[in-house]
């Protein structure tokens, strides 16, 4: 619930409350401007900004939500949902020592929360600390088992640690993720499947769904990561770029897609 997002005040004046109404309608540009005005209004109230942040990453204004997030934090420095918020801005934006510093300041208000935080992972494996990025996704393990998503980012930091061979051997078992393709996911890092195995599995959904449309997303994903892994620079080009331009859908791996494609591409 937004309520539990936004830090407890004994009065939220009205301009506030249709700020927090139109975030729950998920009338985000909406809610943004609402709160800019109440922001305005009154400076030093921390409110405001703080939903300013939630409703610009909703929009995906990342450099918009880095902006309102930290003037929460100048007003209220151990505000857990602004550290952590503004981890995923800067890790969307491509600014990947900024997000992990955010998410682990967040971890240190709010230990208990570690089992659940795969994104710090993510924002290790860019910056290129691959053993705690295995760390995290071994402790993910502990909320979420049944995750292709992660053991496919164990296995792409693992790699890097104790090279291809050992990583499939340590690949975490996921059996019940039901989501398409992502069985053949797991086989294909487990080396049982090849990348047109989870591109046929995907594509036995109708591509003009919302289901076509997001199974063919994490197809090109995560064979693209696949081939990175596997050293095919060229191949991890194509499909990323492809889960990124041609299959864009809301979740935030979409945006984890935008980053690496634009990484890739600025690669001579």
């Amino acid at each position: 619930m937004l309520a539990s997002l936004l830090l407890t005040c004994l009065l939220v004046p009205q301009d506030i409350a249709k700020a927090e109404e139109a975030y729950r309608k998920e009338e985000y540009k909406a809610a943004y401007d609402l709160a800019k005005a109440a922001a305005d209004a009154e400076p030093k109230r921390v409110e405001p900004r703080l939903l300013m942040g939630l409703a610009a990453g909703q929009l995906k204004q990342h450099a918009d939500a880095v902006a309102a997030l930290t003037e929460v934090l100048k007003l209220a420095p151990k505000t857990f949902t602004a550290l952590d918020r503004r981890g995923d801005a800067y890790l969307k934006l491509g600014k990947f020592a900024e997000s992990v510093a955010d998410f682990d300041e967040a971890l240190k208000l709010r230990p208990d929360f570690a089992p659940e935080h795969w994104r710090r992972g993510i924002a290790l494996y860019y910056l290129g600390k691959h053993a705690e990025g295995v760390k995290q996704f071994e402790t993910h393990k502990q909320a979420n088992p049944q995750d292709v998503e992660n053991a496919a980012w164990h296995y792409l930091c693992n790699v890097k640690v104790v090279g291809k061979a050992e990583a499939v051997k340590q690949l975490i078992a996921v059996t019940k993720d039901p989501r398409i393709p992502m069985a053949e996911i797991q086989k294909l890092y487990a080396g049982l499947l090849k990348p047109d195995d989870v591109l046929a599995a995907a594509n036995k959904l109708k591509a003009d769904t919302a289901d076509g449309k997001e199974a063919r997303f994490y197809a090109h994903l995560y064979i693209g990561l696949w081939h990175e892994a596997d050293g095919n620079a060229a191949k991890a080009k194509e499909h990323l770029t492809l889960a990124a331009d041609k299959f864009p859908i809301s979740h935030y791996m979409w945006d984890i897609a935008k980053v690496h494609a634009a990484l890739l591409n600025a690669k001579k």
